[in-house]
């Protein structure tokens, strides 16, 4: 049973009023098993420069609590967003998302910096998780990110397939996850050709399998300048971003 989410304090909510807009959930689809597709709606959306890759952060009850997605879409004409959201665990944005429903209300803190991949040369290639498909999707969606390639870690393949399917996301090689991350061996076999084909990698998802890959294209003498990172999550820690 999901604890019913806290409601802010008095200082908590002055926070809100001066620093989130106020959104409404307008639709939310299960695309697949843990994944689902949430609408947010709100006038303070309209006239939003966006830029794929930039963050927003939704509070969990509290100015002080919130979790952080990246939209796949932004109609600033429309004043909507989409998030794909991922539920692992029993968590705080796990639980928001799992309860999310049409006519909720909820306060969003940005769009902001997060990842700026404008500025890599070479064929984009994006290593990371289930929570990094949403990023891969606004990505893929611009002109520089059409030959975007995508290698994900995940827990499930055929959940995470037909979350793919559904957005239609391709180019995406997926790698189930093993006790003892042995299935990084396999990633890292994939690198050294796509390291001298003079790719640009952008690393996500997990802290500890960026860490990995990153050691591998190192080694491999990929420069830094071809290298981007930014961790979502690490085991034992919550809100990470």
């Amino acid at each position: 049973m999901t604890a019913p989410q806290r409601q802010p304090g008095r200082l908590g909510r002055a926070l809100i009023r001066m620093l989130m807009k106020q959104a409404g959930i307008a639709a939310a689809e299960d695309v697949a098993p843990g994944f689902r597709l949430l609408t947010l709606e709100s006038p303070e959306f309209k006239g939003i420069a966006w830029t794929p890759g930039q963050k927003v952060q939704i509070a969990m009850g509290s100015a002080f609590v919130a979790r952080t997605f990246t939209p796949i879409e932004w109609d600033a004409a429309a004043g909507r967003t989409r998030i794909l959201g991922y539920t692992h665990g029993a968590e705080p944005g796990s639980d928001w998302i799992r309860q999310a429903a049409p006519g909720n209300g909820c306060h969003v803190f940005g769009p902001r910096a997060s990842l700026d991949a404008a500025g890599l040369a070479g064929t984009p290639v994006l290593f990371g998780d289930e929570t990094s498909i949403g990023l891969a999707y606004a990505l893929a969606a611009t002109e520089a990110g059409r030959a975007l390639q995508c290698v994900l870690e995940v827990n499930g393949l055929a959940d995470t397939l037909s979350a793919l399917s559904q957005i239609r996301l391709g180019n995406t090689e997926l790698f189930e996850r093993k006790n003892g991350d042995v299935h990084l061996d396999d990633i890292e076999r994939r690198l050294p050709p796509l390291a001298a084909s003079g790719a640009a990698f952008i690393l996500t998802g997990k802290a500890s399998s960026i860490q990995r890959v990153k050691r591998c294209l190192n080694a491999l003498n990929v420069p830094s300048a071809r290298i981007l990172s930014k961790a979502y999550w690490t085991l034992g820690k919550t809100g990470l971003d």
